[in-house]
């Protein structure tokens, strides 16, 4: 493709509007152009990395046995209703009315259109198990669309749902589009890690992401160098320390009632006491589906609200208001502690807790701590144990013997879920076994955002001069600068040839032969990110030569046409 031919809107200046720089180089480079609020169109050149990372995903789902269909974006209320999600979903369903005032939604995820198909068409064991997918748009209202193609309302998505007879069908099923994410990223020339994940809003009872590592991730990541354990800092566990087991009370100074007026926090109890974090018992009252409840963890930890729920089983769980702390402990916020609480009130303690011999907590009185608490002497052994912490780096690895875990930001991809019958049990999707008996499928899901790719790889691979695409997904894999091409009809003429013997081989080449300075033109590629760069000029000409640089180095080669046709694989 010629560039004096092209639609190449570049910009000069970074908008205001763009904070990170995925969303500063695609507009800048002329890949995207906003149209509203987390609405954008593509223009020829993003549309060429989005084809890009469409082919590939659409080659290892085929490989993977996977079958594509295209289900609609417009999707009837009735069905959300079915499975309780018309309302569970929240404001990101964008809800609208037809002529005949029918409800209708823009579908942000596909289960209940899928489950609906499924329950029409397979009626038998036979037809199982079966996976289908599609690549499509999906719309959801985020209430404060940023970052450009990162979090859009709009946005390009792979998904699948896969259906089975039995749990052994979907850990097979579940495995192979594991294995199929893994082929897909690793095409794609990104760093990666796939990572045990809460399943959060889609449901299920097992969960991988796939993150694409990058320092302006939204996600943590806890991972081990040692083995292959990951998982987000959401799910993440540590091994208990050996000396976190509960030991027998040891000599301590007697507990002390101390005045701490105003001390409310841990670092000011901390500070004011003269003693460490870790010996502080922080107590946490929340709500889970409404009970209060109160969670203990030491000074120095931060409380994962997403294990505690997990643990204990429970649809809601949420932090109580100031107001609800005192109404069920009596004390101010700051000052509740675990010794002499209201009688029925349930303690869960952190683990770590269980080698704590002397420490601080509050006294359930306000502007009062105690100091040098000890348990089964002042106060008894908390009944219920379980992990209730945030991991941190250089927590020792849960997985693997002398390993520990390191803290990374991902930015998530892809996720692949077990759903087991959440959707099909609500929506009636069942089959008849081998005994002729009436069976309700096991489903699993898997969605990659292949819109949201393009933006997270420019993330993962730019520099100060622009974006750096890994070969499989730039838009052209080489870029010719033909320098004074309009005046010079031999310059002109090498590069068009080379262009076009390139393009006859397959290799997708663009032509700078605008009326442009050579900076520009440099400048240029290097913003839009082309892999390679050839340079054609009257005095490389003379010399027989072309000047090469790879968009990953500093530095300059100069080569034969053989030679460059070598290096770039034409020859084969």
């Amino acid at each position: 493709m010629r560039a004096s031919q092209s639609f190449l809107p570049l910009l000069k200046e970074t908008p205001a509007e763009a904070e990170l720089v995925s969303h500063q180089l695609l507009l800048r480079g002329g890949f995207i152009r906003r149209l509203a609020s987390g609405l954008y169109t593509w223009l020829p050149l993003g549309l060429r990395v989005l084809r890009r990372v469409e082919q590939v995903v659409r080659e290892e789902m085929d490989r993977s046995g996977a079958q594509e269909i295209l289900m609609t974006v417009v999707q009837p209320a009735e069905l959300w209703q079915e499975s309780g999600r018309w309302e569970l979903y929240g404001p990101e369903l964008l809800r609208l009315k037809d002529r005949h005032q029918r409800d209708f939604c823009l579908g942000p995820t596909h289960e209940e259109v899928i489950s609906d198909l499924a329950r029409r068409e397979i009626r038998s064991y036979r037809q199982l198990p079966v996976n289908l997918y599609q690549i499509q748009t999906k719309f959801r209202d985020e209430i404060r669309p940023r970052f450009g193609l990162m979090r859009a309302r709009e946005f390009i998505m792979k998904d699948a749902y896969s259906f089975h007879m039995d749990q052994a069908s979907l850990e097979e099923g579940y495995r192979a589009m594991y294995d199929a994410y893994c082929r897909v990223f690793q095409r794609l020339g990104l760093d990666f890690r796939a990572v045990e994940a809460d399943s959060g809003a889609i449901g299920g009872k097992r969960s991988h992401e796939f993150h694409v590592l990058a320092d302006s991730g939204e996600d943590a990541i806890a991972f081990c160098r040692h083995c292959d354990y990951a998982a987000n800092v959401e799910l993440a566990e540590s091994a208990e320390n050996p000396e976190a087991a509960a030991t027998p009370a040891v000599d301590t100074p007697a507990a002390v009632l101390t005045e701490t007026p105003d001390i409310r926090s841990v670092a000011a109890q901390a500070e004011h006491l003269g003693i460490g974090r870790h010996q502080i018992v922080k107590t946490i009252l929340v709500m889970a589906d409404d009970r209060p409840l109160l969670l203990l963890l030491r000074g120095d930890d931060e409380l994962n609200l997403i294990k505690a729920q997990r643990h204990l089983g429970c649809a809601r769980l949420r932090l109580a208001t100031a107001e609800e702390a005192e109404e069920h402990t009596g004390a101010p916020v700051g000052f509740i502690g675990p010794r002499d609480l209201p009688a029925g009130l349930p303690v869960l303690a952190d683990l770590r807790l269980r080698g704590l011999q002397d420490f601080s907590s509050g006294a359930n009185q306000r502007d009062k701590h105690w100091l040098h608490l000890q348990w089964g002497r002042d106060l008894p052994w908390p009944e219920a144990w379980a992990d209730l912490r945030l991991v941190q780096a250089g927590d020792p690895c849960p997985r693997c013997a002398g390993g520990s875990l390191e803290i990374c930001r991902g930015i998530e991809v892809g996720h692949v879920f077990q759903l087991g019958t959440r959707y099909s049990e609500r929506l009636g999707v069942r089959v008849l076994d081998e005994g002729g008996r009436e069976q309700t499928v096991l489903m699993g899901c898997y969605g990659i955002g292949v819109s949201r790719i393009v933006a997270a790889t420019v993330e993962q691979s730019h520099d100060e001069r622009g974006i750096v695409w890994p070969e499989a997904l730039a838009p052209f894999r080489v870029g010719i600068v033909a320098i004074n091409g309009r005046k010079s009809p031999a310059v002109l003429s090498a590069a068009l040839e080379l262009h076009d013997r390139l393009e006859a081989a397959g290799i997708p080449t663009l032509l700078d032969d605008r009326d442009e300075r050579p900076g520009v033109q440099f400048a240029t590629l290097d913003l839009i990110g082309l892999p390679h760069r050839v340079v054609v000029s009257d005095k490389l000409l003379a010399q027989g030569m072309l000047e090469y640089r790879a968009r990953r180095d500093s530095d300059n080669r100069l080569l034969t046409p053989d030679a460059l046709w070598e290096l770039l694989g034409g020859a084969s």
